[in-house]
C-alpha cells in the first residue's frame, strides 16, 4: 500500500521516486542524445511556438474567475483516457485529449441549461453512466446474436468505451462525494483554498514551498489526483493531473494584474508524465530501454537513422486529422509507472544539461529552459509533424491518471 509523501515534500518525492524507479529498473538516460536534441533543428526551429501550446484555449464564457477555475479543475481531473485513443478516434474522429475537452465543454454547457449544475459537487456525485456517454457522444452497447432466436441481435453494455465511461463516471462520483464530505460546493473552491494556503507558505529561500503546499492539499483531498504506485516496496509518485492543474492556473490567470487568486511559480514543476512524453523520449533516443525488462516495448526505436530523421527540421507538410499514431504497445500498470518515472527523471536531467550547455548567442534561450516548457514542446511536438505523429505510444487501459 502506497502512502502519500510527507507534508512539505511532495515535489521532492516526485523527483526522488522517479530517479530511484528508473535506476532500479535499469532504464538509462542518454545524455549525448539530450545534447543532440537541444541543438537540433527539430527543437530550435519549433520551440518558441510549441512550448506555449498547452491545449488550454477555451472558447467558453464563464460567470466568474471561480467558475473558470472550477472548469479547469474538472478538466484536469478528467485528463486521462489515453489508453482508449483508438476506439475514441474510430467513434468520434478525435483523440483522447480532444474528447475529454469536448466532454468538459458539454458538462459546462449543460450546466447552464435545465440539467442542473453538473460541475458542482452534487452534480458530479449524482451523474450517471448514461449522461456521461451522451455528453461524450459514444456508443457503449455491443451487439451480439440472440442465444435462441436465429437472425436476431441484442444490444448489451460493454466494450472499451463503456469501460471508459465507467471510469469517468466513477471519478466524477467519487470526487463529488469527497467534496460534499469536506463541505465544498465544487472542486474549484477546494483549489482556491489550496492556492491561498500555498500563498501563505511562500518562502524567499524555498521557491518550491508555495507550489508544494498547493499540490499537497489537492492530492490529499481527492483520490482522482493520487497518481502513485508501489514498485517492489518503493513508492513512485507522478501526480500528473494535479501538476497539470496547477500549471493551468498559471497559464490562464498568471498574466492578469492582479490575478483573482494567488498564482504560484510553476517554472520548476516536474513534467506532467503521461504516455506521450515517455514514448517521445524513447523514440528520440533519450530514454534507453536496452538494458531493462522493457526493451521489448519499442523494438524499432533508437536506430541512428530514425533518430537523425526525427532531429531534422520539420517539413512544411502538416499532419492531417487522420494521421493517427499506430496502436502502440500495451503496458501493465507497473510498466507504465516505470516509463513515466523515467520520463520525469530524463526531463530533469535535460533541463540541467540545457542550463550549462555551450550554445551560440542566438540560442542562449536554451540556457533558460524550464520543465513545463519542455513538457509542452514534447507533448505538442508529438502532434505537430507527420513523422512524429506516426510514432507509436504505449497505452494502458483501466487507469484514471493519464
Amino acid at each position: 500500500m502506497v502512502t502519500l509523501p510527507a507534508s512539505g515534500a511532495y515535489l521532492r518525492a516526485i523527483r526522488e521516486s522517479a530517479r530511484k524507479a528508473r535506476a532500479s529498473q535499469h532504464v538509462r538516460i542518454d545524455e549525448d542524445a539530450i545534447r543532440a536534441l537541444l541543438l537540433s533543428p527539430a527543437f530550435t526551429t519549433t520551440f518558441t511556438r510549441l512550448s506555449k501550446n498547452h491545449g488550454l484555449a477555451l472558447p467558453l464564457r464563464f460567470s466568474s474567475p471561480l467558475a473558470e477555475l472550477n472548469f479547469l479543475s474538472v478538466l484536469a481531473l478528467l485528463n486521462f483516457a489515453s489508453g482508449y485513443r483508438t476506439p475514441l478516434h474510430a467513434e468520434t474522429g478525435r483523440g483522447a485529449w480532444d474528447n475529454i475537452r469536448a466532454l468538459a465543454f458539454a458538462l459546462h454547457i449543460e450546466s447552464a441549461g435545465d440539467a442542473g449544475e453538473l460541475l458542482s459537487a452534487e452534480g458530479m456525485r449524482s451523474i450517471g453512466d448514461g449522461k456521461v456517454a451522451e455528453l461524450l457522444r459514444v456508443n457503449v452497447h455491443l451487439e451480439r446474436a440472440h442465444e435462441t432466436i436465429p437472425g436476431v441481435t441484442v444490444g448489451e453494455l460493454g466494450g472499451p468505451l463503456y469501460e471508459l465511461v465507467r471510469l469517468i463516471t466513477k471519478t466524477l462520483n467519487e470526487t463529488g462525494e469527497r467534496l460534499i464530505e469536506m463541505g465544498y460546493p465544487d472542486l474549484g473552491t477546494l483549489v482556491v483554498e489550496a492556492l491561498k494556503a500555498g500563498g501563505k507558505a511562500r518562502k524567499e529561500d524555498d521557491p518550491d514551498a508555495e507550489v508544494d503546499k498547493v499540490l499537497e492539499q489537492i492530492v490529499r483531498a481527492i483520490p482522482g489526483f493520487q497518481d502513485m504506485y508501489d514498485l517492489d516496496g518503493e513508492p513512485v509518485y507522478c501526480f500528473k493531473k494535479a501538476l497539470f492543474l496547477i500549471h493551468s492556473v498559471v497559464v490562464r490567470f498568471g498574466s492578469l494584474d492582479p490575478p483573482p487568486f494567488p498564482v504560484p511559480d510553476t517554472s520548476n514543476l516536474p513534467i506532467f508524465s503521461d504516455n506521450v512524453i515517455p514514448s517521445m523520449l524513447v523514440h528520440l533516443g533519450i530514454i534507453d530501454l536496452s538494458t531493462s525488462a522493457l526493451q521489448h516495448l519499442f523494438p524499432n526505436a533508437r536506430s541512428k537513422e530514425a533518430i537523425t530523421a526525427l532531429l531534422a527540421a520539420p517539413s512544411e507538410s502538416k499532419p492531417q486529422p487522420t494521421t493517427e499514431p499506430p496502436e502502440g504497445p500495451s503496458v501493465t500498470a507497473r510498466e507504465g509507472y516505470v516509463l513515466r518515472a523515467a520520463a520525469i527523471d530524463a526531463c530533469e536531467v535535460t533541463v540541467k544539461i540545457a542550463r550549462k550547455l555551450q550554445v551560440p548567442k542566438d540560442l542562449e534561450w536554451i540556457n533558460q529552459l524550464t520543465l513545463p516548457d519542455l513538457d509542452a514542446w514534447l507533448w505538442a511536438g508529438a502532434k505537430d509533424r507527420v513523422d512524429y505523429r506516426r510514432l507509436p505510444r504505449f497505452m494502458e487501459r483501466n487507469t484514471v491518471f493519464f
